[in-house]
């Protein structure tokens, strides 16, 4: 398992502590009761009701070791520490597209709170890397990935 730092808001910690909750219980206990009625079945050689239920119950377990390691190593970014003077993660970025005269509003949080619909990108990916330490009026380079250089201007940088 990864033993790498995670950025999280209390939000992200409070929503991963839900889930493992739920997966633990109810998930365990509904994957447990498909395990009971699949060996009513009999002849587990040609049992694919039993063959899914393992399945399901190995893919809970993975998810469970997984979710149990990213609170482990997890490190709640304080709210009140988050300044406006530079981007950082849990701060909300207001940039222009210097190239195409666009403006995007992004939100900077760990890896494991990432969420594309909700325009919340991680510090770790390109955009979220050159971003992050920059300043109001700053211009920032992102390599992208087929080798093109975009620049961005931030415009505001804000508490989420």
């Amino acid at each position: 398992m990864d033993n790498k730092e995670v950025l999280l808001t209390q939000e992200g910690y409070d929503n991963i502590e839900k889930e493992l909750d739920y997966l633990k219980t109810t998930k365990r206990s509904e994957i447990s009761e498909r395990i009971k009625v699949a060996l009513g079945f009999g002849d587990l050689s040609e049992n694919s009701e039993y063959d899914e239920a393992k399945n399901a119950q190995a893919e809970n377990e993975i998810k469970i070791a997984d979710l149990e390691n990213k609170l482990r190593y997890a490190k709640i970014i304080n709210e009140s520490e988050i300044d406006t003077k530079t981007v950082q993660v849990g701060n909300k970025v207001k940039i222009q597209d210097l190239e195409f005269n666009e403006e995007f509003e992004y939100t900077i949080v760990g890896s494991t709170e990432v969420d594309l619909s909700q325009n919340r990108i991680s510090n770790e990916s390109p955009i979220g890397k050159a971003l992050l330490g920059a300043k109001k009026d700053e211009t920032v380079e992102v390599q992208l990935p087929d080798n093109e250089i975009a620049k961005y201007k931030v415009l505001s940088i804000e508490k989420k």
